[in-house]
């Protein structure tokens, strides 16, 4: 017999938004960089390949679209960059310049195994 829990499974880790991939003069918003909680090396980041990103925001006008209170940005984990736990990811839709220092989410599917 299996003991249940009253507190529901999180399927996400937390993550932060560094700014965007870039060169000395060049940059290039189509890419973010983010820096997953508890991924510190090059090898960590493998685990995270492939998985979702939901970027959260508040809607300004309630129930503009779906009732709801928040939009969400999808994107997906595209490689690794650097060798400190930092992966590339793409969005759906740019991430703006307002979102830099900002929380997404990185959830724990699909699976890869």
């Amino acid at each position: 017999m299996t003991k249940t829990t009253n507190q529901p499974v999180r399927l996400y880790v937390n993550g932060a938004i560094l700014g965007y991939k870039r060169g000395l003069r060049t940059q290039d918003n189509s890419q973010s960089l983010i820096k997953i909680k508890g991924v510190d090396s090059k090898e960590d980041t493998d685990f995270y390949l492939g998985k979702r990103i939901a970027f959260i925001t508040k809607v300004s006008v309630v129930g503009s679209k779906t009732g709801s209170k928040y939009r969400v940005n999808w994107g997906k984990v595209r490689r690794a960059h650097g060798s400190n736990g930092v992966v590339r990811c793409k969005f759906a839709r740019d991430l703006p310049p307002q979102s830099i220092g900002g929380r997404v989410r990185v959830m724990l599917y699909p699976s890869r195994i």
